[in-house]
């Protein structure tokens, strides 16, 4: 089975080529059920992270935006909304990925999440990144979600900024380092079909992907 981690710059195209790389793959998709699973291991009921997955790992990635380098002895708690500390939704996060890589485990496509990161060298797994260069990210999101530039751009900074802040604060390392990942594309130049076809590529060759 295995599993291929993808990590997407904003606009890069990472939640339509993760979906499709796993149907091509046959193997499940994991992005929403991951926050999901992590909230009802630490007591979030599983209605309210359903409907509040956004808050959940945006606003996680956020307040780590704004904990900059700070080292991770100070704070990495969330304000006072119910929310269990940073320190245990990361910890709870990568239990999570390291039981889908397991060999037990159902394997997959997993979006984000540092992925890469947590499962590091294993040979059962492809570690994909797609980037852009930033104005070509913004077009592409614009011709994807019909909203107007500059609100897009807003949005990109602010994503782009907190996923990175995440990956530092954490696990110490840049999100964008090639050194991570066994495949680097850039997505805003070729078709996500492209795309698609060469993740697909790459993960057949390191024998992942149902039988």
């Amino acid at each position: 089975m295995g599993v291929v981690t993808l990590s997407a710059a904003y606009g890069a195209g990472g939640p339509e080529v993760g979906p499709a790389v796993a149907e091509r793959l046959g193997l499940p998709f994991h992005d929403r059920v991951i926050p999901v699973k992590v909230a009802g291991r630490l007591g979030v009921p599983v209605e309210e992270a359903v409907a509040n997955d956004e808050t959940v790992v945006t606003g996680l990635w956020r307040m780590v935006a704004s904990l900059g380098t700070m080292p991770d002895t100070v704070g990495g708690v969330l304000p006072a909304t119910g929310i269990p500390d940073a320190r245990a939704f990361r910890d709870q996060t990568e239990r999570v990925l390291t039981e889908l890589a397991s060999p037990t485990g159902a394997g997959g496509v997993v979006l984000g999440r540092a992925a890469a990161l947590v499962l590091g060298d294993r040979p059962d797994v492809l570690h994909v990144r797609l980037g852009g260069r930033r104005e070509r990210r913004l077009e592409a999101a614009v011709a994807r979600y019909s909203l107007p530039a500059e609100e897009l751009r807003r949005e990109m900074d602010a994503n782009d900024r907190a996923r990175e802040a995440y990956v530092r604060h954490f696990y110490r390392a840049d999100a964008s380092s090639p050194r991570h990942y066994h495949l680097v594309v850039d997505s805003t130049v070729l078709a996500l079909e492209t795309v698609v076809d060469l993740v697909v590529t790459a993960a057949r060759s390191r024998g992942i992907g149902a039988v």
